[in-house]
């Protein structure tokens, strides 16, 4: 897969390194030339170029990539850099990083953006998730259908604890995709039963996120009252 990634400063170049490691073709863009620093991720390609600029995006042979990813410290850049991605270039599929959390409504189809990364956003999301039980916890937003990665960890008096999953009658538009037990990571599986204490990882629609929380937890004599 080929990714190309604006703005080659410590974001940027971490996440070059992840992919490089994973065996995808990278190619970091930046238009100071201070930030072109290709012995610190030397397996990857280098453009020194604004990448708000078409003849710059033409360089890097845009429409030949499989995924963008906006990472500049700029939000106003990373917003033009993902319209152009995806309007001018026809790019799959466009990450962008959200630098100011005021800006975020901003990042969305309407902008080309695919999947907005909010660092502010993710760390509180993060803290919630490490004391919380039982409550929904929203770690990322998708764009496209107006849908969310959102986490919860199952509570013991949950009255789904030890119900199959094939079992549940999940609100529309969700969909269970990560069961993380202990240090396990499961894919679920109708015949897999859900236990207290269990991480469980959604898709799901912004309008379903009420109705789930209350679903995985409700008290055991709640359900049977």
């Amino acid at each position: 897969m080929r990714v190309a990634i604006a703005g080659a400063g410590a974001v940027g170049r971490s996440i070059a390194g992840e992919l490089l490691e994973n065996g995808h073709e990278v190619l970091l863009i930046d238009k100071a030339p201070t930030a072109i620093s290709v012995e610190r991720v030397p397996q990857a390609e280098w453009l020194l170029a604004d990448a708000c600029e078409i003849t710059s995006l033409d360089e890097a042979a845009l429409q030949r990539c499989n995924v963008v990813i906006a990472a500049t410290g700029d939000d106003k850049v990373n917003l033009v850099v993902s319209l152009l991605a995806k309007t001018e270039y026809g790019v799959p599929r466009v990450v962008a990083r959200v630098n100011n959390p005021k800006n975020e409504w901003l990042f969305n189809e309407s902008w080309g953006v695919d999947v907005a990364v909010s660092t502010p956003r993710l760390m509180s999301a993060l803290v919630e998730e490490a004391v919380s039980v039982g409550d929904l916890v929203r770690l990322l937003r998708f764009s496209h259908g107006d849908a969310n990665l959102v986490e919860l960890t199952l509570p013991p008096e949950s009255a789904l604890a030890g119900t199959q999953v094939g079992e549940v009658e999940w609100p529309e538009d969700t969909s269970l995709v990560t069961i993380i037990r202990g240090t396990r990571v499961l894919t679920p599986t109708s015949d897999d039963s859900l236990e207290a204490g269990d991480e469980l990882l959604f898709v799901a629609a912004q309008a379903r996120e009420e109705q789930l929380e209350d679903l995985l937890s409700v008290r055991r004599e709640d359900a049977t009252s």
